[in-house]
């Protein structure tokens, strides 16, 4: 039986839906978590999805991954900005790695600037999900 041959053109626009898709994701969890909706960051993940923060144990699922947000809110962390460099995806999973910077208020009034990077794992379970979460910083341990 004929096939027609199926032009790169397809699968490029299929590429980048699924890139659009993830960055807009991606946006929208720095924005919940700048305005302390920790939930909503956390009903992004799967059921069994790993948020791995530095200097910590991983949280494995929403309401784990929720109270570790919130303690990060609570400890300081603002103006939280994650910037997309590149997503790789294969059937209906993807690999998204970029940049992040984020601010930390301390308890004395000043704030102190952290930046460096960040991969997320998702999975299309119909619609997109993190299946895990992990970021490192650029600087140098505080003193």
């Amino acid at each position: 039986m004929y096939r027609p041959f199926s032009s790169g053109a397809h699968s490029q626009s299929l590429f980048i839906d699924v890139e659009s898709t993830i960055r807009g994701l991606t946006q929208d969890y720095s924005t919940a978590f700048n305005t302390g909706n920790y939930e909503q960051v956390a009903e992004l993940f799967t059921s069994d999805g790993l948020f791995m923060p530095p200097h910590r144990e991983a949280a494995q699922g929403p309401k784990a991954i929720e109270q570790v947000l919130r303690d990060h809110g609570e400890k300081g962390y603002q103006d939280l900005r994650l910037e997309t460099t590149r997503v790789d995806n294969t059937g209906d999973m993807a690999i998204e790695i970029g940049r992040y910077t984020v601010a930390v208020r301390q308890g004395n009034g000043t704030t102190l600037a952290d930046r460096g990077k960040f991969i997320h794992a998702w999975r299309r379970l119909g619609v997109w999900m993190m299946v895990a979460a992990c970021w490192n910083s650029d600087l140098p341990p505080a003193s």
